[in-house]
């Protein structure tokens, strides 16, 4: 995926969830060992995005491209912000998965898609 495609779908994604009565904390968090794509918050919930978009489902789609060894580079990652904000054992988190599937891209959102002991 391009960076202007993911950048364009980082915001479609952003727009959306702030829609759903998200409150936006950051965008394209990076540290040593990875990046988070948005940072949100949910009512009591800190929540970690992971944004995937794809134009075609050919290979598996963009939910399926969310594999074991990317989610547990969300969660170390997770925990650092967690860490650097200080934020650890402060309030309940979750990691959601949007996609943007399609032309003209159609979006999923799964709550929850994992934990952070996956």
């Amino acid at each position: 995926m391009s960076l202007k495609i993911g950048s364009l779908a980082e915001q479609r994604a952003r727009e959306y969830l702030t829609l759903q009565g998200l409150q936006w904390v950051e965008s394209n968090y990076r540290c040593r060992m990875g990046e988070l794509d948005l940072i949100m918050r949910d009512n009591d919930y800190l929540v970690f995005i992971e944004v995937r978009a794809r134009t075609s489902n050919a290979f598996g789609g963009a939910m399926a491209s969310v594999t074991h060894s990317k989610r547990q580079k969300l969660i170390k990652t997770a925990s650092l912000y967690l860490m650097a904000n200080k934020l650890y054992d402060k309030q309940p988190i979750r990691f959601d998965v949007l996609s943007l599937e399609g032309m003209p891209p159609r979006m999923s959102w799964i709550k929850n898609a994992f934990g952070a002991d996956d």
